[in-house]
């Protein structure tokens, strides 16, 4: 997702917004490009941001050492449906399992017309926002995303996910975005 959308900005110097840190691929496949100044992951769960600092997960070394990474513990969807603070070249949001399956009822809005417009003021002019989802292309975040961008794509993304059922091979999608209406 981050190669790609970095790719899809097409600009250096990239300033880009993390949502969940899980096992900091994400994160650390965008300051791999050579296009990204900085990058600011937010993660909800302490816990999960004690596992990197901890050395818990396979990028924590590696991510730590980063001076160009800040992980911030707070709500994405609560960032990015409230006022702009601060705006990115990138908004790349892998939390919930699909647009259609939240984890929490609290981030229903971020995939409806009227949140998707209050992420796009976050969004640097030219920025992209990227939405990983473990499920379909899901017609109605497709609809909604169109509602409020000029330019969406949709793109399947396969992976090998060698921590579970010995490499079992997975596919998901990437939802990207840019150009508001």
């Amino acid at each position: 997702m981050s190669a790609r959308g970095v790719a899809l900005h097409g600009g250096d110097r990239l300033s880009v917004l993390v949502g969940g840190l899980g096992l900091g691929y994400t994160a650390n496949a965008a300051l791999a490009t050579g296009k990204v100044d900085r990058v600011r992951v937010i993660e909800l769960e302490p816990a999960v941001i004690r596992w990197l600092r901890d050395d818990l997960v396979p990028l924590s070394l590696l991510l730590a050492s980063d001076p160009r990474l800040e992980v911030v513990q707070a709500d994405v969807y609560g960032l990015l449906l409230g006022p702009a603070r601060e705006t990115w070249d990138l908004i790349l949001v892998d939390v919930d399992h699909s647009p259609d399956e939240p984890l929490d009822p609290a981030s229903a809005p971020f995939y409806l017309p009227h949140g998707l417009r209050r992420v796009a003021t976050h969004l640097k002019p030219g920025g992209v926002l990227g939405v990983w989802s473990a499920g379909d292309d899901d017609p109605a975040f497709q609809a909604a995303l169109r509602e409020v961008f000029a330019e969406v794509t949709v793109e399947r993304v396969e992976w090998v996910n060698e921590l579970i059922d010995e490499g079992r091979e997975m596919e998901d999608v990437v939802f990207f975005a840019r150009g508001v209406r």
